[in-house]
């Protein structure tokens, strides 16, 4: 299974990933409306504690790509695959019996911080008993482990399932697919999405506007990007074949226009009809890539200061401009490319800041 979050579409899901505070305050506001509830590991005799006004709301219908799904009760064992579902979930008030490890952008128990704090918060930290079961996804869906699990559901609003995994997944529990473009998924919709499968609409319909204020209050702190054009692309002088920018359905992209930047010309012409979320580019065009600021993952500093010296890459404008944000940060960059109600508040004090130093240097 490849995925679109780190590099360039020809990649494989493992070499994708070398190329690429505040959680526990949205969990926090969360808690005011919300009753936490364990679905517990495998062993765990603990139940989702659903109430009777949530309960009424099943059975529940969701359309995605492959057709429809529908969760007849409320889960009390729920499995998550890919990325951003899992912290939808605990966003939301649920911990799952089984989440795929952050096998790149993770810290050493294979999680994240913002992942952390909503264990922490929800009485369920990895190497408690209420923890979920961790399980690799580095070669692809693990339906083995999956299976072991028993689960009631697997959400997989925000993913790449191909259809031949969604049909072996559906032999294991209800699936909650993608609605429409692979890994394509705004946080809003897989917030909405899985709340609607969990039983938990009221509740995200308040995060997602609980997180939406978090994001424009911060941005509002840094006036001097709105307006500004932007690109989103990924460099590496090792590498000039992978060389290209997302496109508006990529979640990046999807992020800087929800703060008030704009797609510069060269991607909102590539994303107009298109379902792709990478568009290569020759790097020998590099200096057609007209841009306020360019943005982009990098191995290391050091391949940041190869990018501004390189004899093509150099010439895109805004990083011959100074306006090039390099970011060597794995963790920030998942945070932003696999953007959650938990991934976007915890990046926001380290990203933002980083964002406004490359538009000072605009001319």
């Amino acid at each position: 299974m490849t995925s679109p979050l780190f590099s360039g579409p020809s990649a494989t899901r493992r070499t994708l990933f070398k190329s690429a505070g505040k959680a526990t305050a949205v969990l926090a506001a969360a808690a005011l409306t919300l009753s936490a509830c364990s679905t517990g590991p495998a062993s765990s005799t603990s139940d989702a504690g659903a109430s009777s006004s949530s309960s009424s709301q099943f059975p529940v219908t969701i359309k995605h790509v492959f057709g429809e799904t529908t969760v007849k009760e409320q889960p009390k064992r729920v499995v998550t695959v890919s990325w951003v579902n899992d912290d939808v979930a605990l966003a939301l008030g649920v911990v799952p019996v089984g989440v795929p490890k952050n096998e790149w952008g993770g810290n050493e128990q294979g999680s994240t911080p913002w992942k952390d704090a909503a264990l922490k918060e929800l009485g369920a930290g990895f190497g408690s008993d209420k923890a979920p079961v961790q399980f690799s996804e580095a070669d692809g869906i693990n339906f083995t482990e999956i299976a072991k699990l028993t689960p009631d559901v697997i959400l997989a609003a925000y993913s790449g399932l191909t259809e031949e995994d969604y049909k072996k997944l559906s032999e294991i529990a209800p699936v909650v697919a993608h609605p429409e473009v692979a890994y394509g998924t705004s946080w809003q919709d897989s917030t909405s999405i899985i709340g609607k499968a969990l039983g938990k609409e009221a509740e995200a319909t308040k995060l997602i506007a609980d997180t939406e204020a978090t994001v424009k209050a911060e941005a509002a702190k840094y006036p001097q990007i709105a307006g500004k054009s932007f690109i989103y692309g990924y460099t590496d002088p090792s590498d000039l074949t992978a060389t290209g920018f997302y496109t508006a359905n990529d979640n990046r992209p999807k992020f800087l226009s929800a703060i008030g930047m704009k797609l510069a010309p060269v991607v909102e012409k590539a994303s107009a009809g298109s379902k792709d979320f990478f568009v290569p580019w020759s790097a020998e065009k590099a200096n057609e890539l007209e841009a306020d600021v360019f943005l982009s993952s990098v191995e290391d500093a050091a391949t940041a200061a190869a990018v501004k010296s390189d004899p093509l890459l150099g010439q895109v404008p805004a990083i011959k401009n100074g306006a090039f944000v390099a970011d060597a940060d794995k963790s920030l960059v998942l945070a932003i490319s696999a953007s959650s109600p938990l991934s976007l508040p915890w990046a926001l004090d380290t990203f933002l800041p980083q964002l406004a130093t490359a538009v000072d240097a605009v001319k």
